[in-house]
């Protein structure tokens, strides 16, 4: 299966995710001179962004040319201990050369419709875009149910067209989110689920081989246009895809 790359354990799940991200920086840099990155929350990517932090990650970049965005964010303050900036803030960010500049936050603390369009605006600008622009890099995780950054099973959010970043009222969790579209992440030149663990196995045998049915498994919504689409799993998670290969 074209750009499934599959590790053999957590270890080398968060070391080649970590290189992964690395290449995918270095190369934007050197032919547009920055790099721009939408980042995942959740408990996947964290020891990925801790990963990143380290001290030979700091040598082999320039940081300084790094901007981060966020994918989608929980109605929450930042200091909340729920929030994904506060994770990727605590992982990678406060050790990372990163200028607080280039550090683009979804402001979870904000009225969740005004802040979506709010952060559209922010992202329209920052790309001088009219259009869904190109991020270099889209990180994603998926769900037990199959969801991707806070588009969940049955919600409006999957049938946005026209939108960017919206807001969303996730009724399983009696709360609003923010989270980019699926326009919006599949204009990205490189697209990549992280997903780890036996506990993923079948929801990504689902995404990847099943019936296409988005509204199910909003995962399968991800498609990039001109861009690649890739994903970086564990052999656990891998393992009901290699069984069928």
């Amino acid at each position: 299966m074209k750009n499934l790359h599959v590790f053999p354990d957590h270890l080398g799940f968060v070391d080649g995710s970590a290189d992964f991200i690395a290449r995918r920086a270095s190369e934007a840099i050197a032919e547009r001179g920055r790099c721009t990155i939408a980042l995942s929350g959740g408990g996947t990517p964290k020891p990925v962004y801790a990963r990143l932090a380290a001290g030979d990650y700091g040598d082999r970049l320039a940081w300084e040319k790094v901007h981060i965005f966020f994918g989608d964010e929980r109605s929450v303050p930042p200091d909340d201990s729920r929030s994904n900036y506060r994770m990727v803030r605590e992982a990678w960010l406060d050790r990372s050369p990163i200028p607080a500049g280039n550090i683009h936050r979804i402001r979870g603390e904000d009225d969740p419709g005004l802040e979506a369009l709010r952060y559209e605006r922010e992202v329209a600008g920052f790309f001088r875009s009219a259009a869904f622009p190109a991020f270099d890099l889209i990180l994603l995780g998926m769900g037990d149910n199959g969801h991707t950054a806070s588009l969940f099973p049955g919600t409006a959010a999957l049938r946005e067209t026209a939108r960017g970043v919206v807001a969303q009222y996730v009724e399983t969790m009696a709360a609003w989110r923010v989270t980019f579209t699926a326009p919006l992440i599949n204009a990205a030149r490189h697209v990549a689920f992280m997903a780890e663990g036996a506990g993923k196995a079948q929801m990504l045998w689902n995404v990847l081989t099943g019936p296409f049915q988005p509204d199910v498994w909003p995962s399968q919504l991800i498609q990039p246009g001109s861009g690649e689409l890739h994903w970086l799993v564990d052999a656990a998670a891998a393992a009901g895809l290699q069984k069928t290969a």
